[in-house]
C-alpha cells in the first residue's frame, strides 16, 4: 500500500483513508473499518456529523476552544484560541498533532504566525474538498503553503458526493443519498443545468476509465492521487463491495500519465491556472 509524508511533519499516511461511513450500523462501520486497515489504510478520520453523530472512535474539541468559538469572537481571536488549545492538548499527551478542515489559506497562515509569535504549535494539515469539479484551493492556494510552511493536505470527497459515481446518469435513483431529504441541496445540484453538464462530461470520462481498465470512481480517486501535493484521500463508502471498489484506486495510480491527466483536463475544461502559470 503507498504511503506519502503528510506535508513535511515526519507523518507517513496512507494514501488513501477511510473517511465518513454512510451506515448508522455498528457492524457495517466496523466491517468497513477492518477491510480499510486490512489493506493498509492508516488514516481514519471521524468527526460527530458522520453516521448521526455514532461513531467508532471519536474527535475531541476542547471546552476552552469551543466556549471560545461559541462566544461570537472576531475571527482572529478565534484563531488564537484555537492554537492555544490544540497545544495544550498535545501538551497534555491527548494528541500528537493537529490539523484544520475548511479553512482559507488565510486562516492558515494566520494559526501558523500566532504559533510562531507565541512559540506554539502549528497544523501539520488542511483538509479540503478536491474532485474533478473542485480544484481551485488544492492545485492553486494549498502548494504555496505547503512551501512557505510544510502544511500537508489531506483530500476529502473524490466522488463529488457521489456525483461522480455514474448513478446520476438518468436521473435521482430512489435509493441514492440525493434522493433523501437532508440532500435537498444535492438534488438541486444535481438536476442544475451545472449539474446535467457534469454528467456530460463524466460519460465522456467513462472511455478513459474503460481505456485503463477501471471504473469511473477508481479513476476519479487516482486522479486526486495524482496529484503528488495530495498526502492521502479520504474515501466514504456505505458497504464493503464499494469500499473495496474504491481502495483498488491503488492500481490506476501507475496508469495515470501525463497522456492521460492531459485527456481529462481536456474533458474537464476546468484546470486553475496558479501563479506559477503565469510566470513562465
Amino acid at each position: 500500500f503507498l504511503h506519502r509524508n503528510l506535508g513535511k511533519s515526519g507523518l507517513r499516511v496512507s494514501c488513501l483513508g477511510l473517511g465518513e461511513t454512510f451506515s448508522s450500523l455498528y457492524q457495517v462501520a466496523e466491517q468497513l473499518m477492518t477491510i480499510a486497515y486490512e489493506s493498509g489504510v492508516n488514516l481514519f478520520d471521524t468527526a460527530e456529523v458522520y453516521s448521526g453523530g455514532n461513531t467508532l472512535t471519536c474527535t475531541f474539541l476542547p471546552p476552552a476552544c469551543r466556549a471560545e468559538t461559541e462566544r461570537g469572537l472576531n475571527r482572529k481571536h478565534i484563531i488564537e484560541e484555537i492554537v492555544r488549545a490544540m497545544t495544550h492538548v498535545i501538551n497534555q499527551g491527548m494528541s500528537m498533532y493537529w490539523g484544520t478542515s475548511r479553512w482559507s489559506a488565510m486562516e492558515i497562515m494566520e494559526a501558523y504566525s500566532v504559533a510562531r509569535q507565541f512559540n506554539l504549535i502549528p497544523p501539520v494539515c488542511e483538509q479540503a474538498e478536491y474532485h474533478f469539479f473542485q480544484r481551485e484551493k488544492v492545485e492553486t492556494q494549498l502548494p504555496e503553503l505547503y512551501h512557505k510552511i510544510g502544511v500537508g493536505v489531506v483530500s476529502w470527497s473524490p466522488l463529488a458526493c457521489g456525483i461522480i459515481t455514474g448513478k446520476y446518469e438518468n436521473g435521482i435513483p430512489e435509493t441514492s443519498r440525493a434522493s433523501m431529504k437532508p440532500y435537498q441541496w444535492l438534488r438541486e445540484k444535481i438536476m442544475s443545468e451545472d449539474g446535467r453538464k457534469q454528467q456530460a462530461k463524466l460519460k465522456e470520462l467513462t472511455h478513459i476509465a474503460e481505456k485503463l481498465g477501471c471504473t469511473l470512481p477508481q479513476l476519479a480517486i487516482a486522479w486526486c492521487l495524482r496529484n503528488e501535493g495530495v498526502s492521502s484521500v479520504l474515501l466514504g463508502s456505505s458497504n464493503p463491495t464499494q469500499l473495496t471498489e474504491n481502495l483498488g484506486a491503488i492500481q490506476v495510480i501507475p496508469k495515470m500519465t501525463a497522456g492521460i491527466a492531459s485527456e481529462v483536463d481536456h474533458i474537464l475544461g476546468n484546470r486553475p491556472h496558479s501563479k506559477r502559470d503565469f510566470h513562465h
